[in-house]
């Protein structure tokens, strides 16, 4: 079977793939620049430390290797920075997906997976998005994506390759057997942040808007267990594998929990009462956002295995605890 190459195999949602890949006897090749990811976060595949807009570089490895399919992960991700710095975002999410892009058509790669985001729908009606929605970003990352996304399906248009977008929406928890996690210094995903206050390592967490209109005030976001997440992308490439056609597909389990809902969860995992400052809202951020997933089931035959925030907590304050237990042990 000819080789996959992952790029941002070594960040927390592409070294999840990459080790359900292997488990199941892909051979993989990762390329990342470990501005965000760790090199023992890739687990039995190749590590090629490298940019992934480095044309001259890319078309070589898919070359001289034969790639079989690309599982496009390597991204910044960070809205309030993407608000700050907009054109890093565009330069590292836009203009090296177009190089990659670039060097797949070049190189005769015929299958691509492309990690997107439900950024790109912006203010949806209801708070809910199906793949029908209106895509309206508020913010650079989203944009950035969507970019991304038109350019993939315009190169697919002209018969150079077959591809599917999968639409993350809030990716959390860990490899419930502890072996990777998201190791990501000062990330702002909610879920790690939160445990990461339980283990001691944040004096505290911040809720940032409580007037929001729901049930609660806080911001409800559909939180997908990263596994599960993995999981999508081997039925993706078996999908394209199989000929199937170029799909665009959600990825949440379909309901949501509040920001309070997740500090109460890790509260109770953790048996701590935690330290909640409340602030005003950041801007791009939206007051809910729920995934409609139909399609992913129907599509791909995909059914989640850790839909319950309680596992999903379990597993991301597990793998808080292993950190500081590293963090913590003499050099």
């Amino acid at each position: 079977m000819s080789p996959i190459l992952v790029t941002g195999g070594a960040g927390y949602i592409g070294s999840h793939v990459v080790q359900q890949l292997v488990a199941r006897g892909e051979r993989v090749l990762v390329i990342d620049n470990l501005s965000s990811g760790f090199t023992d976060a890739v687990r039995g595949a190749e590590l090629i430390i490298g940019e992934v807009g480095d044309r001259v570089l890319i078309t070589r490895i898919l070359s001289q290797n034969r790639v079989d399919a690309v599982l496009h992960f390597a991204a910044h991700t960070i809205v309030p920075e993407s608000m700050s710095d907009p054109l890093k975002y565009y330069g590292n999410n836009t203009c090296s997906t177009r190089n990659l892009l670039a060097s797949c058509v070049e190189s005769g790669v015929r299958r691509f997976l492309f990690s997107s985001t439900a950024a790109v729908y912006g203010m949806t009606p209801g708070g809910v998005a199906d793949e029908q929605t209106p895509t309206l970003p508020i913010n650079p990352y989203g944009r950035s994506k969507l970019m991304s996304e038109a350019m993939l399906r315009d190169v697919s248009a002209i018969g150079a390759m077959r591809h599917v977008i999968l639409r993350y929406f809030n990716v959390a928890g860990c490899d419930p057997l502890g072996r990777i996690g998201q190791s990501t210094p000062n990330a702002t995903l909610l879920i790690k942040a939160v445990c990461e206050c339980a283990v001691g390592k944040r004096e505290s967490i911040s809720i940032f808007g409580t007037d929001y209109d729901t049930p609660d005030g806080t911001g409800i976001r559909d939180y997908i267990h990263v596994e599960d997440l993995a999981a999508a992308h081997l039925r993706a490439l078996d999908h394209l594998r199989a000929d199937g056609e170029s799909l665009t597909l959600n990825c949440g389990y379909g309901h949501g929990y509040s920001v309070r809902e997740v500090v109460e969860a890790v509260e109770r995992a953790s048996g701590k009462s935690l330290n909640v400052i409340e602030k005003p809202r950041r801007d791009g951020d939206l007051p809910m956002l729920i995934a409609r997933a139909d399609q992913l089931r129907a599509r791909l035959g995909w059914q989640p295995a850790h839909d319950d925030l309680d596992f999903i907590v379990a597993t991301a304050l597990a793998w808080e605890r292993k950190l500081a237990d590293r963090a913590a042990q003499p050099r």
